[in-house]
Parts: structure tokens; C-alpha cells; sequence
């Protein structure tokens, strides 16, 4: 059988590229620390020694919109184009193709109608920076084969937290059960407390931080009941519009199972909270 190797959960913030890597006089006075931290963080995923990626996200209206959004939805293409233009022209993120894996993406959406979760599928599917980002920060030479998994946190009604929850459990098992010898990772990005376009946007700090510091504690100590009981579509969005990009950082929990964290960080920003999670799983990674 397969072996998860190890879960990232992580917040996908698109200037990082752009920011670290402009000309020293223009960075960001955090800059130099952001990519201490990310490179840091890369390392986590790099010891677990992955060959195969399954990568969580959510598309930011870029192919769907409110005409036809799927809750959840599994990529079974060959190959992934990546990156839309407005994240070029805004971001300076570059173009991608990735390698996909047709095999785990057939046995993860059979395996997750099985369990009750009804996912649409593409085989033409575009990706965007929700896992992009993650790709330049944990495996910027892209060269693993991926599944992505594109959940619905933008377009209401939302599935709820525990739904989210419910649905990492049925990855994990589907990963445990997949007849092979390689070592899959997962990384999941998303959200802590985030405004966009509202009036909490540019703050310096998030507009939550101690739904941000909550939260990080949730994460890094396993504790999926106090995140069930405290987080709601009401209280994340009293934390801020777009706060419910948590959601996926509660799935990579869930494909972990509730345990503590093998290596947590943060890091404050000019208005957000980024936050840097693993797990992993039955001392996958010595």
C-alpha cells in the first residue's frame, strides 16, 4: 500500500515570488525573513522524500463562477496548465505545466463516490495560484506528478466545517488503501483571517489575530473538536469575507488525523497572517 509521508497545510499568499525575489531596494522589509521562513518550511516537505502530490485548493473564480460551482471537485488529467493571466500581470507568477497522476486520481474519486462524497471531475482542468503557490514554496522545481482537488470556499451555500473534516478522513483512507509503494505527501492551502475588497483589508496585521492565533493553535495541537465547536460560516466570516479558506486547512487536518504538528510557523504580513503547517503521519519522515 501507499504511504503518506507527509500533510502541509499552508496559507497561499500570491506576492511571495514577486516579493522575494524583486531587487533588494524594492522588497518588502519582511521579505528576507518571508524567505527564511518558506525555505524553512520547504525543508519539511523535502525530507519526507514525496513522489507523488495531492494538492488541495480552491479556484478563485478564474473557471468557475456562480453559473456552475462544484463543492468539490477532482482533476484526471495527463497534465495541468497553470496560471491565468491577470496572475502573471498582478502576481508575477509564471506559467506552469505539471505533471498529473491519472492512476491515484481514478482510485481517489472512485474511492470518494464509495464514501459518499458526490465530486465532479475535469480532465481539462486549468490550475491557479491556490496551488501554485504552494508548488513555488514546497516544490519549486515542480517536477511530481499531482492530484489536484479544487473545494468550494467562495461561492455560497458553503459545505461546512465538518464536512471538510469529514472529507481529509476519506483522502486519508483512500491513500492508505492505494495499491502502490509510493510516498505520496499532501499540501493543502487556504486561509487564516482575510479581507479582500473589504473595509479590514489594509491593516497591518490580518483582520482577526485572534481568530489567527486560535487557529494556529487548532492546527498545530490536532484539537479538531475546539475548531468544531468555535468555527462556523458566521464566525469566520465575522473574522473576516474571505476567512473561510480555513475550511482548507481543516481537510489537510483531517488527512493527518488529529495529531500534533511536527513543525509549525508564522508569519506576520502587512494585512494577513501567513501560517506554515506539518504533519507527519505515523513518523513517516525520519
Amino acid at each position: 500500500m501507499a504511504k503518506l509521508a507527509a500533510v502541509l497545510a499552508t496559507t497561499h499568499h500570491p506576492f511571495y515570488l514577486k516579493a522575494t525575489t524583486a531587487p533588494v531596494e524594492q522588497q518588502i522589509p519582511q521579505a528576507a525573513e518571508w524567505k527564511r521562513k518558506v525555505e524553512a518550511y520547504r525543508e519539511t516537505l523535502t525530507k519526507a522524500e514525496p513522489e507523488i502530490l495531492v494538492m488541495v485548493g480552491a479556484d478563485h473564480f478564474h473557471q468557475f463562477f456562480l453559473d456552475n460551482y462544484p463543492q468539490f471537485l477532482i482533476g484526471k488529467a495527463p497534465r495541468y496548465d497553470a496560471t491565468f493571466y491577470n496572475e502573471e500581470r498582478e502576481f508575477g507568477i509564471p506559467k506552469y505545466v505539471l505533471e498529473g497522476h491519472e492512476d491515484l486520481s481514478r482510485f481517489m474519486h472512485r474511492g470518494l463516490l464509495d464514501r459518499g462524497f458526490d465530486f465532479a471531475f475535469s480532465n481539462e482542468l486549468k490550475l491557479d495560484h491556490s496551488i501554485i503557490c504552494p508548488i513555488i514554496t514546497t516544490r519549486p522545481q515542480a517536477d511530481l506528478p499531482v492530484v489536484p482537488i479544487y473545494t468550494n470556499i467562495f461561492a455560497p451555500p458553503l459545505p461546512s466545517p465538518k464536512r471538510f473534516w469529514d472529507l481529509g478522513r476519506a483522502i486519508r483512507e483512500i491513500i492508505d488503501e492505494y495499491p502502490s509503494d509510493k510516498r505520496i505527501a499532501a499540501i493543502g492551502s487556504g486561509h487564516l483571517s482575510l479581507e479582500l475588497g473589504g473595509p479590514r483589508q489594509f491593516r497591518e496585521t490580518g483582520p482577526d489575530p485572534e481568530f489567527d492565533r486560535q487557529a494556529i493553535e487548532w492546527l498545530s495541537t490536532g484539537n479538531i473538536e475546539a475548531i468544531l465547536a468555535n468555527v462556523t460560516h458566521e464566525s469566520m466570516a465575522r473574522s473576516g469575507n474571505a476567512t473561510h479558506g480555513f475550511m482548507d486547512l481543516i481537510l489537510m487536518m483531517g488527512i493527518a488525523g488529529p495529531i500534533p504538528a511536527a513543525y509549525s510557523d508564522s508569519l506576520s504580513l502587512f494585512h494577513t497572517m501567513e501560517a506554515y503547517i506539518t504533519w507527519y503521519p505515523e513518523g513517516a519522515a525520519q
